[in-house]
C-alpha cells in the first residue's frame, strides 16, 4: 500500500467517498507527479458475531468475517479473524489490535453482527448480551467511538466497515444506559447513525498526525440492513467481496459507489449503504486478486461502470426506474442498463417522457424473459452465448449482451449452408435461426436501437414466413413496433409509413379479412401510429381516421369480453379525442374524450390496479379542465380537482414522487381557475403551495422541462393573487416566474410553450402598466402579446388567436387611458372584434362574455373622446349582453365589473343629454356591485363605488333634488377617501376633496 499526498480537502458523501484509490502506482503518478510515495503497512481485525446467546442469532457474520479475512490478507493486511466473542473477550480483541496497530499506516476494522445505537453512540452488541446489559451499556456493549479515537492517536488511516445495522435485537422499549446512574436514552428504530470518530478534517490543526477516517454502513443512517440468505453473506458482505477484491486501476471511492449501488440492486432498492470519510492522501492497496475472464470477466466490467452510473443519477430518476421496475415486474438492473445504453446526457428530462421509455423498455425486458425457454438450438456454442447474453442482461450489461448475440448471429449465419436435410430439419434451423435474429433485435431496442431492431425481426419474420403462421405474425408485428418507436423518437415519418405497412401485412394474415381479436389488436396499433402522425401535422385527418379505428376495436374486444385491450383501447380513444377537440371551438369532443376515459375507469379497478387508477383519474383530470375552458361558468373545474385529489392519494411523494409533482401542477393549474372565477385567494394561494410543492421535485437541474412548466404555472397564481392588492412587488415576482420559464421554453424547440409564456408575460406588464400608469410597460404587453401570435395562428389555433386578441384589447383600452390618446381605443375595438369573431357565446359563453364586456368599457372610453350618446349605448349594449353569461354566483368579479361598467355610461349618457332619467338605472347598478365589492374584502374597488354613488347623488341635487343629495354626495365622497386610504390607493383623494369642496359651495349659493 502507498499514500500520495493531495490537497487539504474534505467530502461528506451520502454513499460515496472519493479519496481512495486502489490501482497500480503508475496511473496516480501520470496524474499527480509531484506526489511523493512510500510503502505502507496495514493491519486488519474482522470480527463476525453469529451465534447470540440470548438474543436473535445471526447465520451469516461468521461467514462474512471468514470471506472477508482472506479478502484483505490477499490485498496486503496482515489480517487477524476473530468470531462469537462475549464482552471481555471483544474489548480485549480491539485492545490488543489498538495495540498492535501502533506504527501501522492502516488500520482496518470490518464487524458484522448485531449493533445498536443510542444516544449518538454506536454500540457493537456482544455475543452474551441480554436485555440487561442496557443498564451498564459502557461495560455490557462496546462503544465504537472511544477505539476509534484510540486509533487516530496512533494511525494515520482508520477504516472501519460496520455491517451492523439489523433491526433493534431487543424490546421496542428498552432504553440504554451508558452507565448505572446515567440517563436513559431510547434505541434507535433502525440501523446506526454517523460515528462522532470520524469528524472532518478542515479544521485540523496543524499538529494533528492523522490523514483521516472512513466509516462505512451496511445502511443509511437510522435504516435496518439485511443479513441474507443462511449460509451466505449479507448484501453488504458479498458487494465488498465482489468489488473490493477486484480492485485493478480503480480509486477507492468508485469502489465503495459500486458496493453501495450493488447492494441497492442486490435488495431490489430496499438497502443502500452509506459512508463517512474525511482523508488528506489517497490510499493504494496491493496486487489484487485474478479478475475474473471470459464471458464473466466482460460481464463484470460492464456492471461496474453501471453501478458508478446509477451513482450519478439523483433521486427522482431513481424513484421513476423503482416504480417501472415494481410495476412491471422487470430487474432493476436490466432497467439501469436500459438508460445507462442510452446515455446519461440522452435520458428524458421530461418525467411522462421517461416514464413512456422505461414503460417500454420494460414490456420488451418481459418479452424477452417469457421467450427465454422457448429458444431452442442443437448448438452448443450459440447455447453458451445465448446464456450469456440472458446474464448480461439481467446484470444490465446491455453492450456486453448485444456482442454474445453479434456473435450467436455470427455463429448462426456461419452454419447456415449447413442445412441441407430433410424439410422439417430446414425448419426447425430456420426457426432456430430466426429466434437469434429476433434476439438481437430485442438487445437492439434495449438500448433504444430501434433501426436495427427493425431490421433484424425483419430478417427474422423472412426466415419463418412460411414455416410457422403464428411466429411471422409475431415477428412482423414486432417489426411495426420497432418502426413506430423509431419513428416516434426521431421524426421519421417514412419509418412511421413503414410500420403502418407492415400492420397491414399482418392483417393480411387474417383468413377471409375475419373481425376477430387479432384484427383488433393489429389496427388499434396501426391506430397509435396514425396518432403519432396526427399530432406533428395541422390536420386532423390521421387523428380522426385514428379515432374510429379504437372506435372499431372496442367493439371487438366487447365481444371477446377482452377487458384489458377494452380499457386500452377507451384509453387510446379518449387521448385522440382530446388532441381533436383541443384544436377545435366546440367541445363535442371533450366530452366524448370524458365519456372514454370514465369507461376506462370502470375498467381499471383501484383495489387491483391502484397505479393505473391513479394515472386515469389525473388524465381525466386534464381533460375535465380542457372542457371546463368551454363553459360560461367552468362547471367541470370542481371535477378536474376532485380527479387530481383522487390520484394523489395513490401518487404520494414518498411512493411515486415523480407522478405526485405531476399531478400537483395540474391540481394546482384548476384551482388558480376556480380562485380567479369565484374571487377566491385562499384557494389562488393554495394554487401556488401546489406549484411550489412540485418544484421541489421538479428542480432545474434535473426536470428542466417540468421546472419551466411549474415556474410558468407559478406565475399564473402570482398573477391570480395579485388581484387582492394594488402593490407591485407580487407582479414583479410572477415576471421574473415567467422570465425564468422562458430561459427553457424557446420558439425554436418549444413552440407552443413560449407562446403561453409570453401571453401570461404580456398579462403581467398590463396590470403593472395599469397600476404605475407607466406606457412603457403597456408598450412591452402589447409586444409580448402580438410575439405570441406569431405561433397562435388562426387557422391552426383559433382559441388561443382570439385569446391574444382579447388580452390585447384590454392592453390598448389601458394604453389609451394612460396616454390620452383616443386612437388606442379605436385599437382596442379592432382587438375585442377580432377576438369575438371566433369567440361563440354557444361554444364558448364565458370568453364571449368576457369580449363582450371589454368591448363595453372601450366603447365607454372612446366616448369621452367624441360625445357620441351612440358609443355610449353601444357600451351598455355590450355589457348587458355580458352579463347574460356572467352572475353573481359564477363569476362574481366580472359581474361586477360589469355592473359598474354599465353604470358610469348611464350616468356619462345622462350628462351628454342633460338629463337625470338614468340616474336611477345608474344607482342602482353601482349598489349591485357592492355585493362582491366589500369594504373588508376589495376596500379599493368599494371606494371607487362609494365615489361612483356621491356622483350620483350630486348629478340628482343638480337637477332639482336640493339640499339633502348634497348631503349624501359628501357622504359617499368621505366614504370613499377612507376607502382610498384603507387600500393604500392616495391618488384619487385629491380629486375626492375637490369634489366635496365644490358641492359644500354648492350648498352654500343654495
Amino acid at each position: 500500500m502507498t499514500f500520495v499526498e493531495t490537497s487539504r480537502r474534505n467530502f461528506l458523501a451520502r454513499m460515496w467517498l472519493t479519496a481512495f484509490v486502489a490501482a497500480l502506482l503508475c496511473l496516480a503518478a501520470t496524474a499527480l507527479a509531484f506526489a511523493e510515495t512510500k510503502s505502507l503497512k496495514g493491519v486488519a481485525l474482522i470480527i463476525g458475531q453469529s451465534n447470540y446467546l440470548h438474543i436473535a442469532a445471526l447465520p451469516n457474520p461468521a461467514n462474512d468475517a471468514r470471506d472477508m479475512a482472506k479478502m484483505l490478507t490477499d490485498l496486503g493486511f496482515d489480517a487477524r479473524n476473530v468470531t462469537d466473542r462475549d464482552a471481555a473477550k471483544l474489548k480485549r480483541d480491539l485492545e490488543r489490535f489498538v495495540e498492535d496497530a501502533e506504527g501501522a499506516d492502516v488500520a482496518f476494522i470490518y464487524y458484522s453482527g448485531h449493533g445498536i445505537e443510542a444516544g449518538g453512540e454506536n454500540y457493537l452488541v456482544p455475543v452474551d448480551a441480554d436485555v440487561s446489559s442496557l443498564k451498564d451499556a459502557g461495560q455490557a456493549l462496546v462503544p465504537i467511538s472511544s477505539v476509534m479515537d484510540e486509533l487516530k492517536k496512533t494511525v494515520p488511516v482508520t477504516i472501519v466497515l460496520l455491517d451492523a445495522c439489523r433491526t433493534n435485537p431487543f424490546p421496542a422499549d428498552a432504553v440504554v444506559r451508558r452507565a448505572p446512574t446515567a440517563s436513559a436514552e431510547p434505541i434507535g428504530a433502525g440501523g446506526l447513525e454517523p460515528v462522532r470518530g470520524a469528524k472532518a478534517l478542515a479544521n485540523a490543526s496543524a499538529e494533528d498526525a492523522s490523514l483521516g477516517t472512513v466509516v462505512g454502513f451496511a445502511a443509511e443512517p437510522g435504516r435496518p440492513a439485511l443479513d441474507g440468505a443462511a449460509g451466505e453473506n449479507s448484501p453488504y458482505a458479498a458487494a465488498l467481496l465482489r468489488h473490493l477484491a477486484a480492485m485493478k486501476g480503480t480509486e477507492f471511492g468508485s469502489v465503495m459507489r459500486m458496493v453501495t449501488e450493488e447492494v441497492y440492486l442486490d435488495t431490489k432498492a430496499k438497502q443502500r449503504p452509506w459512508v463517512n470519510e474525511s482523508l488528506r492522501r489517497l490510499l493504494y492497496f496491493g496486487v489484487a486478486p485474478p479478475e475474473p475472464t471470459g464471458d464473466d470477466g466482460l460481464i463484470t466490467g460492464e456492471r461496474r461502470q453501471l453501478l458508478l452510473t446509477i451513482s450519478e443519477l439523483p433521486d427522482p430518476k431513481r424513484a421513476q426506474v423503482e416504480l417501472a421496475s415494481l410495476q412491471d415486474g422487470v430487474p432493476l438492473d436490466a432497467l439501469y442498463g436500459v438508460l445507462r445504453a442510452l446515455g446519461t446526457d440522452k435520458i428524458p428530462e421530461d418525467p411522462t417522457d421517461l416514464q413512456k421509455v422505461l414503460g417500454a423498455q420494460a414490456e420488451r425486458l418481459k418479452k424477452m424473459m417469457s421467450e427465454r425457454a422457448a429458444l431452442r438450438t442443437d448448438d452448443p456454442e450459440i447455447k453458451r452465448l445465448v446464456a450469456s447474453a440472458d446474464k448480461a442482461i439481467s446484470q444490465g450489461a446491455m453492450v456486453t449482451a448485444r456482442k454474445f448475440l453479434d456473435d450467436a448471429v455470427g455463429r448462426v449465419e456461419q452454419n447456415s449452408g449447413a442445412v441441407d436435410e430433410a424439410e422439417e430439419l430446414v425448419r426447425q434451423k430456420r426457426i432456430a435461426d430466426a429466434a437469434i435474429y429476433a434476439k438481437r433485435a430485442d438487445a437492439a431496442a434495449l438500448v433504444f436501437d430501434y433501426k436495427s431492431a427493425a431490421n433484424d425481426y425483419a430478417k427474422a419474420f423472412s426466415l419463418v414466413e412460411k414455416w410457422d403462421d403464428k411466429l411471422r405474425w409475431n415477428y412482423k408485428n414486432q417489426q411495426a413496433e420497432a418502426l413506430n418507436s423509431y419513428g416516434y423518437a426521431t421524426g421519421d415519418l417514412d419509418a412511421l409509413q413503414h410500420a403502418i405497412e407492415a400492420y397491414h401485412v399482418i392483417l393480411n394474415f387474417i383468413p377471409n379479412g375475419e373481425q376477430n381479436r387479432d384484427w383488433a389488436i393489429t389496427r388499434n396499433n396501426m391506430a397509435v401510429v396514425l396518432q403519432t402522425i396526427g399530432e406533428r401535422e395541422t390536420e386532423t385527418a390521421h387523428l380522426e381516421e385514428a379515432a374510429q379505428i379504437f372506435r372499431d376495436s372496442l367493439i371487438v374486444f366487447e365481444r371477446e369480453r377482452d377487458d384489458p385491450n377494452w380499457a386500452a383501447a377507451q384509453n387510446n380513444l379518449a387521448n385522440v379525442l382530446l388532441k381533436i377537440g383541443e384544436r377545435e371551438s366546440d367541445p363535442k369532443r371533450l366530452n366524448e374524450a370524458v365519456a372514454a376515459m370514465r369507461a376506462a375507469l370502470e375498467k381499471r379497478p383501484r383495489d387491483k390496479l391502484p397505479l393505473d387508477w391513479a394515472a386515469s383519474q389525473n388524465n381525466l383530470g386534464l381533460v375535465l379542465y380542457a372542457l371546463s375552458e368551454r363553459e360560461p361558468a367552468g362547471e367541470h373545474l370542481k371535477d378536474a380537482e376532485a380527479a387530481y385529489r383522487l390520484a394523489l392519494e395513490e401518487y404520494t411523494r414518498e411512493k411515486a414522487p415523480v407522478e405526485w409533482a405531476m399531478v400537483e401542477n395540474n391540481l394546482g393549474n384548476t384551482l388558480v381557475t376556480l380562485g380567479i372565477q369565484l374571487n377566491d385567494k385562499a384557494k389562488i394561494n393554495e394554487a401556488a403551495d401546489a406549484f411550489r410543492a412540485a418544484l421541489k421535485v421538479r428542480t432545474r437541474e434535473t426536470f428542466p422541462v417540468s421546472w419551466a412548466t411549474s415556474r410558468l404555472n407559478l406565475g399564473n397564481a402570482l398573477s391570480g393573487v395579485a388581484r387582492f392588492d394594488m402593490g407591485t412587488d407580487t407582479l414583479e415576482e410572477a415576471a421574473a416566474a415567467y422570465d425564468d420559464a422562458l430561459t427553457v421554453f424557446t420558439r425554436q424547440r418549444f413552440p407552443m410553450d413560449w407562446a403561453s409564456a409570453q401571453n401570461n408575460l404580456g398579462s403581467i406588464y398590463q396590470t403593472l402598466g395599469q397600476r404605475t400608469r407607466d406606457a412603457a410597460r403597456l408598450e412591452q404587453s402589447v409586444a409580448a402579446f402580438q410575439a405570441a401570435r406569431q405561433v397562435y395562428v388562426r387557422r391552426k389555433f383559433p382559441l388561443d388567436w382570439a385569446m391574444s386578441y382579447y388580452n390585447l384589447g384590454n392592453t390598448l383600452q389601458l394604453l389609451g387611458g394612460v396616454t390620452d390618446k383616443p386612437e388606442h381605443y379605436s385599437e382596442a375595438v379592432d382587438a375585442y372584434s377580432n377576438a369575438l369573431s371566433e369567440y361563440k357565446r354557444e361554444t364558448n359563453p364565458r370568453q364571449w362574455a368576457l369580449a363582450q364586456a371589454g368591448l363595453g368599457s372601450t366603447l365607454h372610453w372612446l366616448s369621452m373622446s367624441n360625445a357620441d350618446p351612440k358609443t355610449l349605448r353601444d357600451s351598455i349594449a355590450a355589457r348587458r349582453a355580458a352579463l347574460e353569461v356572467l352572475t353573481i354566483e359564477t363569476a362574481p368579479v366580472d359581474w361586477a365589473n360589469a355592473q359598474n361598467g354599465i353604470g358610469m355610461s348611464l350616468l356619462n349618457l345622462g350628462n351628454i343629454e342633460r338629463t337625470g332619467k338614468y340616474l336611477d338605472e345608474a344607482e342602482a347598478a353601482f349598489t349591485a356591485t357592492l355585493k362582491v365589492f366589500t369594504r373588508e374584502s376589495q376596500p379599493l374597488q368599494w371606494a371607487f363605488e362609494q365615489n361612483n354613488l356621491g356622483d350620483i347623488h350630486w348629478n340628482r341635487a343638480s337637477y332639482g333634488g336640493g339640499k339633502p343629495e348634497y348631503l349624501k354626495a359628501i357622504e359617499f365622497f368621505e366614504n370613499a377617501k377612507q376607502g382610498f386610504t384603507e387600500a393604500g390607493y392616495t391618488i384619487p383623494i385629491p380629486l375626492t376633496d375637490q369634489k366635496i369642496d365644490l358641492v359644500k359651495k354648492q350648498i352654500a349659493k343654495k
